[in-house]
């Protein structure tokens, strides 16, 4: 549904108010040095939330973002039905850059433009590709995080390719069903869970790769990312051309709706929005996500049809349950009014 440029576009920002990674002009004062890497993972092309994840990860100093994975979705999908998902999350991620001003676009990178087709089998890209890179640097303490709002093809294919990268990052993934004793599905909710349904066989890889350390956001708790529809008008919209498009590709979908005589509540879920709150909005003392609520399980096997199955004494993994939705969004909403003031002057 995010509308994906057919070439590039002109957004009309002057080259004074163009930067890199690394800088931040728009503050006035020196952020603090970057305390953990990231890679973000998204399919781009599909619900405009992540569109607030992107922006607000890039206007999050404290992370050292060492690339940007474009991802696909699941072939026939109704947000995006288009030949190659991927190619369209890049030229949408690539549009989302320009109208920042951010001129590092070799942090982009082009995912799998299909899920794996086997358990043991990748799905080679320039992705996977960057990921080992990244994970098997030697060169830097920063610990990495791999944040990804949409399947975990590109994921599961680096583990695949190389292994060892499963003990050198930690996983915070939004997808996956509700846990039995955690929460109940919603009424008429989707068998299997959006996100892992681009690519469950990707899932069933992750979640039995024995090293690796995830932080599962679940269905349920994504769900809870509510704001409305005149919050993002006015926290939004009004804080000029970047917040304008923010606002637009929602109230798109909104309106979609509307014209297709289905319920339109006055609330959307930016699902996606907790991978920022998860990486860059941790506390410094006994640095952890204290504002979040999560429980530890023992990380179970991933059935073909999204179900979980017990595992007695396997590796822990978090399940949060609750995200702290006051610091994650008033953080973007500063941020965002910050950045647009300094854009616009």
């Amino acid at each position: 549904m995010t509308r994906v440029p057919t070439s590039p576009q002109d957004h009309g920002i002057a080259p004074a108010k163009t930067w890199k990674l690394g800088e931040t002009p728009w503050r006035s004062d020196e952020p603090f040095a970057p305390h953990a890497r990231v890679l973000i993972d998204n399919d781009f092309s599909g619900d405009p939330d992540d569109l607030f994840q992107i922006v607000h990860h890039l206007l999050s100093p404290s992370l050292e973002i060492r690339g940007i994975v474009c991802s696909h979705l699941r072939d026939g999908d109704p947000w995006d039905p288009s030949d190659d998902t991927a190619e369209s999350a890049l030229s949408v991620a690539r549009d989302v850059l320009a109208r920042m001003g951010l001129a590092s676009p070799e942090i982009l990178v082009k995912g799998a433009s299909r899920a794996l087709e086997s358990l043991d089998q990748a799905q080679p890209s320039a992705a996977a590709e960057a990921i080992i890179a990244e994970a098997m640097r030697d060169d830097t303490d920063l610990p990495l995080f791999y944040v990804a709002g949409g399947g975990l093809t590109d994921l599961a294919s680096a583990y695949l390719l190389e292994p060892r990268i499963a003990s050198r990052l930690t996983l915070v993934w939004i997808g996956g069903n509700e846990h039995d004793g955690l929460a109940l599905p919603p009424v008429g909710a989707m068998p299997i869970e959006y996100n892992l349904l681009i690519d469950v066989t990707a899932g069933q890889v992750i979640f039995g790769a024995e090293d690796l350390e995830i932080w599962q956001v679940p269905r349920d708790v994504y769900r809870q990312c509510l704001v409305s529809e005149a919050e993002l008008r006015h926290r939004v919209a009004r804080t000029g051309p970047l917040g304008q498009y923010l606002y637009d590709e929602i109230r798109l979908v909104m309106s979609s709706a509307h014209h297709r005589a289905e319920p339109m509540p006055e609330a959307y879920a930016l699902g996606d929005s907790p991978l920022v709150l998860l990486t860059a909005l941790r506390s410094p003392f006994e640095s952890d996500t204290t504002s979040s609520r999560y429980v530890f399980k023992d990380t179970p096997e991933l059935t073909a049809d999204g179900t979980y199955r017990a595992i007695n004494g396997s590796r822990p993994m978090r399940v949060y349950t609750q995200v702290d939705l006051r610091l994650m969004f008033e953080d973007f909403y500063v941020k965002l009014d910050e950045f647009s003031l300094w854009q616009s002057s």
